[in-house]
């Protein structure tokens, strides 16, 4: 419930602060007094969009703050999830600058107006004729069918399953895609993915492959000059290793007379040594290497392979070729196994589906037995509002679609005269009827639900006599569950208040400021009177006003 309203700098107040209580506070006052005023104060810590219009003051900022007492409204779960400090006296409040710019707080920790739409919800609702349009709507008529129904744990256990089905279901639609496309690319990356696998890229080293291929495309060159190598080193009347035997055998004749003779003997048998075993290498290499067309072109077309594949891919590496074979593999391994897991999908799919499916119906069968009540506490309601005619007609119909409040759809057919054709609600109700009516709904939810703080805001406008009476007395036995608070012109309602606040202007140096007083019961009889009889009191004024008072 709201505790107090501050409002500084708004429209026409200066700095007032408002104080109220449990049970049903009136607030009346002359038309154009500023009532108003204080709703569309309170809407902006509601989250309503800010207007610079409204700053009285142009040169300083415009502050509303409003205190709840939330400790019976179990909010903590809304506050955590918003990231709010949850206290049970919490204060909600709005800045406006000069500037224009806009800032909101809950208890002291800034919000976004999201935020505070969200929270505001939860703690006032504010009903006058125009917004009746909330009644023809088919989800508020669903809410108050499923809180006589009893419906809200079961439709927080449908909602959960709902979002498992959903998003099971479009991952078993993005997995489709994803095989639709899979099976197009299929062909195509299994005919790379044979090429390279032909290829046998493991086996081969490109450096020894393209070495092997030097040499067999150079066999009789190579074969020539290895032979001419072998003639210079070996030739035993001019060959390198023949001329250094006998330099050799020169040096030994002097070797023992210096060491620097000694030194070279061995530098020139050490040569000799070396060349012995290269001569040795030459003719083991012209050994090995035979001039073989057949093997030529068996290296040619593995190179030729190789360079086109490295082409074809973009690489310049074996070790390249291996990974995008790799790659390749795995999804042609990948095509082939995406049925199998969407086959294992489709089975979460159908199973969230009967699980949400058997909820659903759950919730409508639950729906089905609270209608008729529903329909019999309205009607009775409307029966004592001057609507002793009026019939409702609840029409439940299962669809094949989800929506967050189950599978049905329902409309709500009305009638105001006997006999009379059943139309929907929000076509053939008047703007008189709808007051009424939202009046009856929210009498009979009472009973089955904990509401926030409700305001009612002259909805009724264009009602008297025992019709009056009768809406006090729903708003008096409403109030003794809930803080209620009422904006009205009509004296019957005005004393069935367990407190009632005046608005009014006042002239000061001539500048016009709405001010909000508290009424003593002295003063509630004076202003009770005046909306009998008007500013002229009259004693059958005075006389009326307190017998309504008592």
């Amino acid at each position: 419930m709201i505790t107090s309203l501050s409002i500084k700098n708004y429209a026409l107040i200066e700095d007032i602060k408002v104080d109220f209580n449990r049970g049903l506070t009136i607030i009346t006052g002359e038309t154009g007094a500023g009532k108003s005023i204080l709703l569309g104060a309170l809407g902006l810590v509601l989250g309503n969009r800010a207007d610079l219009k409204v700053m009285r003051d142009m040169a300083s900022k415009c502050i509303i703050e409003a205190q709840f007492s939330i400790g019976n409204y179990a909010l903590q779960d809304l506050f955590a999830e918003n990231d709010l400090d949850y206290e049970e006296e919490t204060i909600v409040r709005r800045e406006i600058l000069p500037s224009g710019k806009s800032r909101a707080f809950v208890n002291d920790t800034p919000v976004t107006l999201q935020q505070m739409q969200v929270l505001g919800e939860e703690l006032i609702d504010i009903h006058s004729q125009h917004e009746t349009r909330t009644l023809a709507t088919e989800g508020y008529q669903m809410e108050v069918v499923d809180a006589l129904a009893g419906n809200r744990d079961l439709l927080d256990v449908y909602r959960s399953n709902l979002r498992l089905f959903k998003e099971h279901k479009q991952q078993l639609s993005q997995l489709i895609s994803e095989r639709d496309q899979a099976l197009k690319d299929l062909d195509y990356h299994s005919f790379l993915y044979n090429e390279l696998v032909e290829a046998n890229l493991a086996s081969i080293q490109q450096e020894e492959l393209e070495e092997t291929y030097e040499k067999l495309n150079n066999a009789e060159e190579i074969q020539e000059v290895l032979a001419k190598v072998s003639q210079s080193l070996s030739n035993e009347m001019s060959g390198s290793i023949t001329s250094l035997r006998e330099a050799l055998q020169e040096l030994n004749r002097i070797r023992n007379f210096s060491t620097d003779y000694e030194s070279l003997w061995n530098r020139v048998n050490s040569t000799i040594i070396e060349l012995e075993d290269v001569e040795s290498e030459v003719l083991k290499s012209a050994d090995v290497l035979e001039v073989n067309p057949q093997l030529l072109m068996e290296v040619q077309e593995k190179m030729q392979t190789l360079f086109r594949l490295q082409q074809k891919h973009g690489v310049s590496e074996v070790s390249e070729l291996l990974k995008i074979q790799e790659e390749l593999e795995e999804k042609v391994v990948a095509s082939s196994q995406i049925d199998e897991t969407i086959e294992t999908l489709e089975t979460k799919v159908e199973t969230a589906r009967k699980k949400t499916l058997e909820i659903a119906q759950q919730i409508n069968n639950k729906r089905e037995a609270a209608i008729p009540i529903l329909k019999e506490k309205l009607e009775a309601f409307l029966l004592g509002l001057g609507l002793p005619n009026a019939q409702f007609q609840f029409q439940l119909q299962e669809q094949e679609a989800f929506r967050t409040d189950g599978n049905a759809q329902l409309e709500l057919l009305f009638t105001a005269n006997k006999g009379g054709a059943f139309g929907l609600l929000q076509k053939v109700a008047s703007g008189g009827e709808m007051s009424r009516i939202m009046l009856a709904i929210k009498a009979v939810l009472t009973e089955y639900k904990d509401l926030p703080t409700l305001i009612f805001d002259e909805i009724d406008t264009g009602v008297s006599g025992e019709i009056a009476h009768k809406m006090a007395e729903i708003m008096a036995s409403m109030s003794k569950k809930m803080q209620v608070l009422s904006i009205t012109h009509l004296p019957q309602i005005a004393a069935k208040g367990d407190y009632h606040k005046r608005v009014f202007k006042r002239d000061e140096n001539n500048v016009t400021t709405t001010h909000i007083k508290e009424l003593t019961q002295e003063d509630r009889i004076i202003e009770i009177a005046q909306m009998i009889g008007g500013s002229t009191l009259s004693d059958s004024a005075i006389a009326h006003a307190k017998q309504l008072l008592n």
